[in-house]
């Protein structure tokens, strides 16, 4: 689960959007409620996430790792991070989500459902089986909720779901909360990819890898909370360096995934910039700060390319 969980986690916008559930006998998306939040100290705790900064001489791209979901009382959105997003003309996101959940359903829907017939309890053991319905059962859902489902779809709702509980809520992860701000002050927002994109990486992965995905986040669902504590922390300490090394594991042991989730789009997004520049402004990028991590980074491919890639001291 490690492997997986750190590599969603610090990668893929969509994960927030995993809440949504189609239970049987219907079409309705529905979303599991955080757990009530007590009442915000006076005092936030400050973080300092790290920032980049790409120019030629008449456009300005600021890189901005972002972490999907997080608990409130962090007060990132400041200094430099406030004072980049401030000078922009535009916001750039991995993709720009629907706010309508039926709108994200109707996407996302046809590439969770199986389509060969299979079922969850076909593609498990009886042992797996048992725990993958008790770990259902234990967020609230019917326990054949995704029976006709991919195993993708149910591992994501399941990476997801227990967090909600421990305090965690997507609707303070800083991509919802840059929208939040970006549409406030009438900024324009584009995605670097669409949703359907993002969810066929998933769709795409091979059975097998699919079932492994599911096994493992049944398997490891209490140590969910524990290791995003670890990465968030990382992140608001503005160390890269050390996410990268946190993630390193994961990426050695699921290259396949690494390269589909990681590298291939660390490149086209890279294309991306480099073809932006060509256009006179200022951009905001926020993506999952995994992509701005370690080697083979957005930063390394921009780099490949002749272009170099500041960070900028708070």
């Amino acid at each position: 689960m490690k492997k997986w969980f750190k590599t969603l986690a610090a990668t893929c916008a969509v994960i927030p959007f995993a809440q949504c559930a189609v239970l049987p006998g219907g079409n309705v998306a529905i979303a599991a409620e955080p757990a009530p939040v007590a009442a915000a100290a006076t005092a936030l705790t400050d973080a300092d996430p790290a920032l980049w900064v790409v120019k030629d001489e008449d456009t300005t791209i600021y890189l901005f790792g972002t972490v999907h979901v997080l608990k409130p009382g962090l007060s990132w959105f400041d200094e430099a991070v406030k004072d980049a997003f401030d000078k922009s003309d535009e916001m750039m996101l991995e993709i720009v989500m629907p706010e309508d959940q039926n709108a994200v359903a109707r996407t996302m829907m046809p590439l969770a459902m199986d389509q060969s017939g299979k079922t969850i309890p076909s593609r498990l053991t009886a042992d797996q089986l048992k725990a993958y319905q008790a770990a259902i059962v234990s967020v609230g859902l019917p326990a054949n909720a995704f029976d006709n489902f991919e195993p993708w779809f149910p591992a994501m709702t399941l990476s997801v779901l227990p967090l909600t509980k421990l305090g965690y809520d997507p609707e303070q992860g800083a991509e919802k909360l840059l929208t939040k701000f970006a549409k406030a002050d009438a900024k324009p927002v584009s995605g670097l990819e669409t949703l359907e994109e993002q969810l066929g990486f998933f769709d795409q992965l091979p059975d097998t890898q699919q079932v492994a995905f599911l096994n493992t986040v049944v398997r490891d669902m209490d140590k969910l909370g524990p290791m995003l504590d670890k990465m968030v922390a990382l992140w608001a300490k503005g160390d890269p360096d050390g996410l990268a090394v946190a993630m390193n594991e994961s990426m050695a042991a699921t290259p396949e995934l690494a390269k589909t989730l990681l590298y291939d789009r660390n490149a086209r997004w890279a294309d991306q910039i480099k073809t932006r520049l060509d256009k006179p402004g200022t951009v905001f990028i926020a993506v999952g700060a995994g992509h701005l991590a370690g080697e083979k980074s957005v930063q390394d491919y921009l780099k490949a390319q002749g272009l170099t890639a500041t960070r900028v001291e708070y």
